[in-house]
């Protein structure tokens, strides 16, 4: 197999040929839609990141303000940086992993590699030019995650616009071309087709993640590996009728196995040791369809 899409995540080579990667996803925002993730004691992060590690993450991604586009739970940068660069000074010397920072401002994201995280996670899809800028200047890795743009926000138009794997395409290089302009090299990048992230646009969102997620195979000519987050989002919810993210598991791997099937390298997801079964299973069926 090619291996034009590979990069190193951290110290974490991800990509063509290679195992899926799983991302343990842990928080230290109250405000976060799935409270099963958050750990505002330092003690207890250490503790879950290590079970994650145990499990089989090979990174961990901690985020410290909610994204989740339905939430209203702003808080300040200074708020941000200041839960991140706490949860980072406890984690980094003493997890065997790569630690990754899930923020899309740039105050946060400096605290975050000068406390030891190695790779960038940017959900807004590197419209902030400042992140790929530190990330080049700390030889730090990337993650650029598709956001909605305004045409995808805006009231549905008169006309069709661009179907949701399009948009996704489109935002997803031109955050790959400014990181690429700001000194990050292509090995370094990781790219996000941002499921659960586009609302209140021309297609419900519902259709749009199940879109984007079936055709995932679409995004292989931007030539870089496909980090997938679909654990426990709202979109399983509506296609279950789980209100609760708790109650979302079963759905979530599904998800999963669609998401390896179609070509994800790295799997971000919130449960682990059930997400690696879900993968190994995925990926025995690619091999034995390869053979």
């Amino acid at each position: 197999m090619s291996a034009q899409r590979r990069a190193t995540l951290g110290d974490v080579p991800v990509g063509d040929g290679l195992p899926v990667v799983l991302m343990g996803a842990l928080n230290v925002s109250p405000e976060s839609f799935y409270p099963g993730s958050v750990f505002p004691a330092v003690e207890d992060l250490l503790g879950a990141a290590l079970a994650m590690v145990d499990a089989g993450a090979a990174l961990i991604d901690v985020g410290a303000r909610s994204t989740a586009p339905y939430r209203s739970t702003e808080i300040s940068e200074d708020e941000e940086a200041r839960r991140l660069g706490e949860a980072l000074d406890t984690l980094v010397p003493k997890l065997p992993v790569t630690v990754s920072a899930d923020t899309m401002r740039p105050g946060p994201a400096r605290v975050a590699l000068e406390a030891g995280a190695r790779v960038l996670n940017d959900v807004g899809a590197g419209t902030e030019p400042a992140l790929a800028t530190l990330a080049a200047q700390h030889g730090a890795s990337l993650i650029i995650m598709a956001s909605p743009r305004p045409a995808e926000t805006a009231p549905p138009p008169t006309a069709p616009g661009p179907a949701p794997l399009e948009s996704v395409r489109g935002c997803l290089a031109e955050g790959l071309a400014r990181a690429r302009s700001a000194g990050v090299p292509a090995d370094r990048i990781v790219l996000d087709p941002g499921i659960g992230f586009f609302r209140g646009g021309r297609v419900d969102w519902v259709t749009w993640d199940v879109e984007v997620l079936n055709g995932l195979k679409g995004l292989a000519g931007l030539g870089r590996p496909l980090c997938v987050g679909v654990s426990r989002k709202s979109f399983l919810g509506a296609i279950t009728g789980r209100e609760a993210p708790g109650e979302r598991l079963p759905a979530s791997l599904a998800a999963t196995t669609v998401a390896v099937l179609n070509g994800a390298a790295v799997i971000r997801t919130h449960d682990v040791a059930a997400t690696r079964d879900a993968v190994r299973v995925a990926e025995r069926v690619l091999e034995r369809g390869r053979s």
